[in-house]
């Protein structure tokens, strides 16, 4: 019996904001990936924000009739209610375009103090960024777009690798979720949180690394690193990312193996 389960693989659904096409705040793009959900029934459900996009075409207008907090409460309820038959675990992370949250850097969890405690058990909040411990597989989490923010200021000549793995090779070295200094004006950055919340104290074994530039999964320095992209692009619906997950990661000559079995990019 307990063979069985450890040899049943993790599959998890990882997906980006916003979640609302950019001329409209109905969650449709949101109600697909349910849909999704509910037909591929992963066991954990990675969704990171923006929730209620602060750079959205009709809160930057004022053309809005709702309050921020209810907007967002009713795009999360549809998401726990929309996924119960399921049963999967539901993860949060906040992004600083989330208008209706703290703007500063690290990120302080959502609250939902209105979900019930059937609901709550099924919900893990957790900061921007964060280091998440899923059967016993580690996984990296920021919604920061640190790939776009380094790509803008890093000068590079002569070096082989690809843009996207020297980025994410700075992070991994240096262990930090936002390694550039000054940072962009769009980061309002607590450096003394930042000391305590912004570092890695590992290497995951997925690092998860949403981004304005093209979706990617690659593997850097023996850790997977997966773009998922945003699951509406404009108008239109954009991509997410499934991945397989050995639960139990085993050893390769003393080395730990890679526990991530499969990893795709999907469009919604």
């Amino acid at each position: 019996m307990e063979t069985d389960e450890a040899a049943e693989p993790l599959n998890v659904l990882v997906a980006c904001g916003p979640y609302t096409p950019s001329d409209s705040l109905t969650f449709d793009p949101l109600i697909d990936l349910i849909s999704v959900i509910v037909r591929d029934r992963p066991d954990v459900c990675l969704l990171l924000g923006p929730f209620v996009d602060s750079k959205h075409q009709q809160i930057e207008k004022a053309q809005v009739t709702e309050t921020f907090e209810t907007i967002f409460s009713r795009c999360i309820e549809s998401i726990v209610d929309g996924t119960r038959s399921v049963g999967c675990h539901l993860v949060f992370v906040p992004s600083q375009r989330d208008i209706h949250h703290d703007f500063i850097y690290p990120q302080p969890p959502f609250i939902l103090p209105n979900l019930s405690k059937d609901q709550a058990q099924r919900v893990t909040l957790v900061p921007d960024p964060c280091t998440l411990l899923i059967d016993g597989v580690t996984f990296g989490l920021t919604s920061t777009d640190i790939l776009f923010h380094m790509g803008a200021e890093e000068i590079s000549c002569g070096t082989r690798s690809d843009r996207f793995s020297r980025i994410l090779n700075h992070m991994l070295t240096q262990r930090s979720y936002y390694p550039l200094y000054p940072p962009t004006e769009e980061v309002n950055m607590d450096y003394e949180k930042f000391q305590i919340f912004g570092q890695m104290l590992l290497t995951p074994d997925v690092l998860v690394v949403p981004s304005e530039l093209r979706y990617f999964v690659k593997d850097v320095v023996g850790c997977v690193c997966v773009n998922p992209g945003r699951l509406t692009k404009g108008q239109v619906g954009g991509t997410y990312s499934r991945l397989l997950i050995r639960r139990s990661a085993t050893s390769e000559d003393g080395k730990r193996a890679s526990p991530c079995l499969t990893a795709q990019v999907v469009k919604i």
